[in-house]
This record gives structure tokens, C-alpha cells and sequence, in this order.
């Protein structure tokens, strides 16, 4: 007689090799799903925005940018437009809400000053979020202050900066916040970062609206709201901007 032990292994084995011929024998067509069918885009390259993109900036105006008066007035040479101090921010004419966004960012190569003077501008989702651009080649500040970093809230995991004058690439996936009827906060934001191709900010949830002082906060805000560059009155440049939509 076999000891009980095998007979409940050779039992167990007879459940698994009748389950395996089951499944071989199923239809691999009910776990098929044909519909519906993603629309085909070109997704360009390094010197091309994918085919469903919204070109933002494509260096020779600033038609599809607004100021603080009017049409906005930052200087537009040599394919990229660089901040004209004191004239202030410039923010998109179309309100984004989920967006893919593509920017490439250049600080001056003569810079004077330390820390946050060194190359500051921001790139404000929905004009609240803001991700920093400051030289952080060889430059100390605030780490949540830094380059890469959503700004007050959040460092950049590496810095994956390049020294000044070389430009810089920021690729954005940005998740809107959700408000309930009654202005509460039904999902917050939620931002992925990569720098020059590297990741730096990994799905992180926002805690609110960019502060300089004081702990953040949201308010709450239409479905879709400009994008904004910022005059921090540093020569910082930008080229080859564009946004897809994803929502």
C-alpha cells in the first residue's frame, strides 16, 4: 500500500494536468478584445511633434501665447523665444486639462547670482503647478527648489541637469485634479517628469496649488487652464514646445 502522502500527491498532480488540458482546450478568442481600434498617429522624432500634438512654440511667433497686457512681448530669435524681464508671465490662449507636454529650456550661459537666481522661469500646469527650470548644474539651493523639482513639494529623484547654455528637455504627464460640486477635492493632480530623458518625478500626487510661502493648497478651478511660462526675470529660453491632449 502507498503511503498516504503519495496518494494525495499523485491525486494533486492528476487536478493539475486535467486543469492544464482544460485550459489548452478552451477558445483563446473570449480573452480577445478587437474594439475599439487606437487611432494611428506618426509619432515623429527629435526634430518632429507626434501628428496629434498641438504645436506650442515652433520658433517663429508667439501667436498661440498671451501676456500680461495683451499679445505676448518675450523676444523671438533664432528659433526660440527667451523671457524679457519685467514684461512678465506669458500663458497659452487654449486651456489644457490631462496633457503629454513637450518643452525644451535653455538657461543663459553668463549667469550672475546664486541659487534661485541662477536661470529661474517655471512651466505652470493649468497656471498653479509648477515644475522648476533654474541651472542646477553646479549650483546649490532648497532641494525642492531645484531644477526638476515640483516646486515646494517635490525633489527631483536625480539631477539630470546640463551646464548652462545647453539646452534641456522636460517631458511632462500631467492628470488634472477632479473637484466634487461643492469645490472639494475628488482626486488630486498627479505628475511624471523625465529630464533629458530621465525620470525624475515617478507618478507623484500633488499636494495642491505651487506656493512660495505656506504649505499648499488646492483651489478649485475650471477642467482646462492655461499652460504659463515664468518671468522670474532671468534670460532663460524656450524652443520646440507642444502639448497632446490625453483625456
Amino acid at each position: 500500500m502507498k503511503p498516504r502522502s503519495s496518494v494525495m500527491l499523485s491525486v494533486l498532480f492528476l487536478l493539475v494536468a486535467a486543469a492544464a488540458g482544460a485550459q489548452d482546450q478552451g477558445d483563446p478568442t473570449l480573452t480577445e478584445v478587437w474594439e475599439p481600434i487606437p487611432p494611428q498617429i506618426d509619432p515623429g522624432d527629435a526634430t518632429h511633434p507626434p501628428s496629434d500634438a498641438i504645436v506650442l512654440f515652433d520658433g517663429t511667433d508667439l501667436s498661440a501665447w498671451s501676456g500680461r497686457d495683451g499679445e505676448a512681448t518675450w523676444t523671438v530669435a533664432g528659433g526660440t523665444m527667451t523671457v524679457a524681464p519685467g514684461t512678465g508671465d506669458i500663458r497659452t490662449k487654449q486651456g489644457f486639462g490631462d496633457v503629454q507636454l513637450h518643452i525644451e529650456w535653455r538657461s543663459p550661459t553668463t549667469i550672475t547670482g546664486e541659487g534661485q537666481e541662477r536661470g529661474n522661469s517655471g512651466v505652470y500646469l493649468m497656471g498653479k503647478y509648477e515644475l522648476q527650470v533654474l541651472d542646477s548644474y553646479e549650483s546649490r539651493t532648497y532641494s525642492n527648489g531645484q531644477a526638476g523639482s515640483i516646486y515646494k513639494q517635490f525633489i527631483p529623484l536625480v539631477n539630470a541637469t546640463r551646464a548652462p547654455g545647453e539646452w534641456q528637455t522636460y517631458d511632462i504627464m500631467f492628470m488634472r485634479p477632479r473637484f466634487r460640486n461643492d469645490g472639494s477635492v475628488e482626486r488630486p493632480a498627479m505628475m511624471t517628469v523625465l529630464h533629458n530623458g530621465v525620470l525624475i518625478q515617478n507618478h507623484v500626487t500633488l499636494k495642491g496649488s505651487s506656493v512660495y510661502i505656506g504649505q499648499p493648497e488646492y483651489e478649485h478651478h475650471g477642467d482646462r487652464e492655461p499652460l504659463v511660462l515664468q518671468d522670474h526675470s532671468n534670460l532663460v529660453s524656450y524652443r520646440n514646445i507642444w502639448i497632446r491632449e490625453i483625456e
